[in-house]
């Protein structure tokens, strides 16, 4: 076995931890009979996970050169917010059926209504003024 291969061999939980935490490889190759790993970690909490796992299998890390950069543009994006839920608040006459017309122009999916809040009401028959519902889309 070659020496890269021998270090690739030892340093392999180091490469999977590379490969599945998000870390962009740039260079894998043997130097100064070393290997030599440049990369780029999405954040500095990978960068350190990267070198704990690499001081584990060797605490002197003589036979590792790991040049190991922040790039944050690696980091996954986090996902938008969903939009805030509807609501209405029940007025003086109003039944989830003149709701439900009003929202979806149908007053029979006043069922849809009382699901949503099945936390406030228990029966749909029964709501109070100045209830907050929820509407669902």
């Amino acid at each position: 076995m070659d020496r890269l291969e021998e270090l690739k061999t030892k340093y392999q939980t180091v490469l999977k931890a590379i490969q599945d935490k998000g870390v962009r490889l740039a260079n894998l190759h043997l130097q100064d009979n070393k290997l030599f790993v440049r990369a780029a970690a999405p954040s500095q909490a990978v960068k350190n996970q990267i070198w704990d796992l690499i001081k584990i299998i060797n605490p002197k890390y003589d036979d590792i050169t790991a040049d190991i950069t922040i790039d944050q543009n690696l980091a996954p994006k986090a996902a938008p917010a969903p939009p805030p839920p509807k609501t209405y608040t029940v007025l003086a006459g109003d039944t989830l059926s003149k709701i439900s017309k009003h929202f979806y122009g149908d007053a029979t999916k006043y069922m849809k209504i009382f699901e949503a809040n099945r936390d406030k009401l228990s029966n749909p028959d029964l709501i109070k003024v100045g209830q907050v519902l929820t509407i669902p889309d």
